[in-house]
């Protein structure tokens, strides 16, 4: 169960947001390289596509749990959208209906919003690739939604498989969707920057030919388990 289906019909105000320093310092790096950082967590599933080819997002979170085939509390969210915002959005169930498109999308980008994350469909993707707000969501369905039924605003949800807490710190490119606890961002930052650095000296050695073989010294290890060259 999301674990904010406890608290539906609440707008938090006042949100502790990840400083804007570690923030800057995560954009820097790609989803892949941040989730290995964090010890391979934080994924969002799969299935959470960006609505055209490039599109990238790094900003602090702003959560909706909205209901299904609903868009109500979207809207309620523009108004705690601050600069530098993702908002995402969890459905209190599986839904794939067109919640948000370019009308939102232009309200969300006034206010400072740098993106969207969805566990629900968009539409009018076509205007929001030109007008190039950054959208990832779980399907692209025309199919509209009522505005008639209470969530939330800034609570804690699962979106996409994923825990989210308002302020948390969200990275998405063509690779994924992943999230950074605020109270781990400098130190995922951290650990993104050694790993960056390592992965260039790798990428050195491969260019000069060196086989991963022998980099991660895994010629024994498949000694060990019996590997056998036949000429």
């Amino acid at each position: 169960m999301n674990p904010s289906m406890n608290n539906l019909g609440i707008v938090k105000r006042g949100i502790e947001r990840t400083e804007r320093a570690i923030v800057e310092r995560l954009r820097k790096f790609g989803v892949a390289t941040v989730h290995e950082a964090m010890g391979r967590s934080g994924l969002m599933k799969p299935y959470m596509r960006p609505i055209y080819t490039g599109a990238h997002l790094c900003g602090t979170a702003v959560t909706v749990l909205a209901q299904p085939g609903d868009n109500l509390m979207l809207h309620v969210a523009a108004e705690q959208i601050r600069e530098g915002d993702v908002v995402i959005v969890a459905c209190t169930a599986e839904n794939a209906d067109g919640m948000f498109g370019e009308l939102l999308a232009t309200s969300y980008r006034a206010h400072g919003a740098v993106g969207l994350v969805t566990d629900a469909g968009v539409r009018d993707v076509k205007e929001l690739s030109t007008m190039q707000f950054p959208v990832f969501s779980r399907a692209i369905s025309a199919k509209g939604t009522a505005r008639a039924t209470l969530g939330s605003v800034n609570v804690q949800v699962i979106c996409a498989g994923a825990l989210v807490n308002p302020g948390d710190v969200v990275i998405a490119d063509d690779d994924g969707v992943v999230v950074v606890p605020r109270e781990v961002a400098a130190q995922v930052a951290d650990a993104a920057e050694k790993r960056e650095a390592a992965e260039g000296a790798k990428r050195a050695r491969f260019t000069a030919g060196e086989l991963g073989l022998d980099m991660y010294q895994m010629r024994e290890m498949l000694e060990k388990m019996g590997l056998k060259y036949i000429d």
